[in-house]
């Protein structure tokens, strides 16, 4: 057969990249980057050619199975969905509905079928013991957005091709594309800036890659960003350069709560010194177009909701909120935020620790003691949706445990992981160029308007299932079980629409009343323009208002400026993450093209710690916190801030069980294994990755237990 050429995107990440893939015989030969796409402009990264790895991956199951002792047997999907809603329907009429617990991972959201079907399939279970990788993620985002402008997912974005100034804390869009924030091609984007004169100024313990290319970095000690914040607004304020629009309140509550808050308390905090916060805020409050970013490394500590409501604060105040180049609301041309819930907090708790929920999730670092404290309403049963937890949250070995123990678990993966390994039946879905592709999620935070339809590259295997028909199927499946559901008629009716009708339904009734016939005869997608200003108009408040004086936020104060001052032990340091272009979260590791090259896995020292405890480069060390202890091989790097150690999060594969062909010898251990679930962020639950008090010494002769490097995904 002749090579043909097909364009589709790359729905791995958030970047989202347009891509030309290849076809000869059925195989994919070659994918590269589609210099018409209107967002990515011909950029891709490692993982984009990968995705032929994916398909040609052995370790992908491709039809479902059941655990038998310890082996796996094939099983039909009709056997395999009556089996799984059997189980699931009796252990709820046993113990109860809230017997049967969810966790969704992060590759949900970048699958359409997922995004269309899942949701109304999880409803029917009707269980409280929801979770997923959001409050292991980007739960302060939302929880800021919520408080502030009425949707949990109105998230503003940065401006970045039209910004003068942008300042970044906690983020790596180097490494990560742009994460709550889809801007493809970053690193040619942030050369843009520079090239207009602009400035780009971050904020983070370690050099990343990000911090590398910048006009200024400053390292600043884990878990004290949110003190640089408050200096900053508290001298915005004090300069007189504070310009809120007229529809937001609250000034005057915010600068009381912010008046002791000044550039000398947080430079004893943070390490960055009064004067460098002072000329900050000073040329941030003076640009015309100015954005700060703040992500990951802000948000996964026990202040990570204060850390973006301030960021929101910052951009509000100085005027750059909804103004081009600051930070902007994208149009996008189906309007998820309509058919997804505004959110709430605290309408029910865990039954352990009592953790609120948010937006109808639990926090991911209660779901262990969940499954092992006995009593009305402990989790016997689990549903995990293209996540492994046991990598990619809290304390991973106690949650390995609570699998472990497990009347039944039900896993939609492709991949027999660590967390799967558990489960009793795997239903596994077809790979990203097997299946149609729109992306719902990741228009809402992109930096510039478009609209692209991907219809599938390769045509799937008679015995494989998209994993909307999974979800439709399954959800089919409780409803014939379950007679009289109040739910069934519109269930029913919902999961009998294709991914293709609910998309085309939202083109037309969306802001550009487009359809799906107009994408398809633009396969290289639709540009739509940059961001325009929205507000007030587009805000959830019932008033149209903002109200940046949150007394969730500001009476959480307190117990920073507590946190602060607390004393530590000296000889501790503190942990925090990163991550790689060519990693993506827990999977992806046995891909040769992406795991090839120098380790990447290593603990990170600054070398005047690794002198102080007589530690030499390469070498073995036992890294040991609250909550437990694991071995792995430590670097030197003058990129991290003294006093600050860095792990890479989602490795340490190969348990018992995990079925993997090892493309390329990735050693490495699971920082999550040091990860407490006991400490959370008290607004929200947000579990505390960053920030981790850890000792670290030579290793024993044995060492604590390694992982082996696999497959898997958070």
């Amino acid at each position: 057969m002749a090579a043909t050429v097909r364009r589709t995107s790359c729905n791995l990440c958030e970047a989202i990249c347009g891509v030309l893939v290849t076809v000869e015989d059925g195989r994919v030969t070659d994918i590269r980057g589609d210099e018409s796409d209107p967002l990515s402009r011909g950029h891709i990264c490692p993982k984009a050619v990968a995705l032929k790895d994916l398909q040609e991956d052995p370790d992908r199951l491709t039809t479902p199975v059941r655990r038998v002792g310890g082996d796996w047997e094939p099983l039909g999907w009709d056997e395999a969905y009556a089996l799984v809603a059997d189980r699931l329907l009796a252990i709820q009429r046993e113990h109860g509905r809230n017997a049967v617990g969810v966790y969704l991972g992060n590759p949900n959201v970048h699958s359409l079928g997922a995004m269309t079907h899942m949701p109304t399939t999880l409803r029917l279970l009707r269980t409280r013991n929801r979770f997923s990788a959001t409050s292991v993620d980007q739960l302060p985002h939302m929880l800021a957005s919520y408080l502030l402008y009425g949707h949990q997912l109105m998230v503003p974005v940065a401006d970045i091709d039209r910004t003068s100034y942008l300042l970044m804390l906690g983020a790596n869009p180097l490494a990560s594309n742009g994460s709550m924030m889809t801007a493809p091609g970053f690193g040619r984007r942030l050369r843009d800036v520079r090239r207009r004169g602009g400035r780009v100024v971050v904020i983070d313990p370690r050099r990343t890659e990000t911090a590398a290319v910048a006009d200024e970095h400053h390292f600043v000690r884990p878990g004290t960003d949110a003190a640089f914040l408050l200096a900053l607004i508290h001298q915005v304020i004090a300069d007189g350069r504070a310009r809120p629009s007229a529809y937001v309140d609250g000034l005057d509550a915010v600068t009381a709560a912010v008046a002791e808050w000044t550039p000398e308390r947080a430079a004893a905090a943070t390490g960055i010194s009064s004067e460098v916060i002072r000329r900050i805020a000073d040329e941030f409050g003076a640009a015309d177009r100015a954005a700060c970013y703040g992500r990951v490394g802000v948000s996964t500590q026990q202040f990570g909701a204060v850390c973006q409501w301030a960021v929101q604060v910052l951009n509000i105040i100085t005027g750059n909120l909804d103004r081009p180049g600051g930070t902007m609301i994208p149009r996008p041309a189906v309007d998820t935020l309509r058919g997804i819930g505004r959110g709430h907090v605290g309408v029910w708790k865990s039954r352990v620790r009592g953790l609120a929920e948010f937006g109808g999730e639990l926090p991911a670092s209660a779901m262990a003691e969940e499954m092992l404290t006995p009593g009305e309403g402990q989790i016997r049963a689990m549903v995990t949706i293209a996540g492994n937890p046991v990598l990619s949250t809290p304390n991973g070995r106690k949650l390995d445990e609570g699998l472990a123990g497990l009347e039944f678990m039900v896993a939609v993966d492709p991949y027999i992981n660590e967390t799967t390994r558990h489960a009793d039946v795997i239903l596994p879905p077809t790979p990203p160029l097997e299946r149609d592709h729109y992306d719902l999620a990741f228009h809402q935070l992109a930096i510039r308007n478009t609209a692209r339809w991907n219809s599938a590259v390769l045509p799937r295997s008679r015995s494989a299932r998209h994993d909307w028909e999974i979800f439709r199927d399954l959800g089919l499946e409780l409803l014939r079980r379950n007679p009289l559901s109040r739910q069934k008629l519109l269930a029913s009716a919902r999961l009998r629409l294709s991914p293709a009708r609910v998309v085309d339904l939202g083109l037309r009734i969306g802001p550009y009343k487009l359809s799906l016939r107009t994408l398809r005869k633009s396969p290289g997608g639709i540009d739509l323009g940059p961001l325009q200003p929205a507000l007030p108009g587009a805000l959830y408040t019932r008033n149209k208002r903002i109200d940046l004086a949150q007394a969730t936020i500001l009476d959480d104060l307190p117990r920073l400026a507590a946190h602060l001052v607390a004393v530590g032990n000296p000889d501790d340091l503190m942990l925090i993450g990163r991550r790689h272009l060519r990693s993506n979260n827990s999977w992806m590791h046995n891909s040769a093209r992406l795991v090839k090259g120098k380790p990447r896995h290593q603990l990170l020292m600054n070398p005047a710690d690794l002198a102080r405890r007589s530690l030499t480069d390469g070498e073995l060390v036992e890294v040991t916190s609250a909550a437990g202890s694991l071995s792995v091989e430590v670097a030197s790097s003058n990129d991290m801030m003294p006093g600050v150690v860095s792990l890479p999060h989602g490795f340490g594969h190969g348990l018992p069980g995990v079925r993997l062909t090892v493309a390329g010898q990735v050693a490495g251990a699971s920082v999550n294994d040091v990860t407490d679930d006991a400490v959370t962020d008290a607004l929200g639950g947000t579990a505390a990755l960053n920030g981790v008090p850890v000792q670290v010494a030579k290793a024993t002769a044995e060492g604590a237990p390694t992982r082996a490097s696999g497959v898997g995904r958070s």
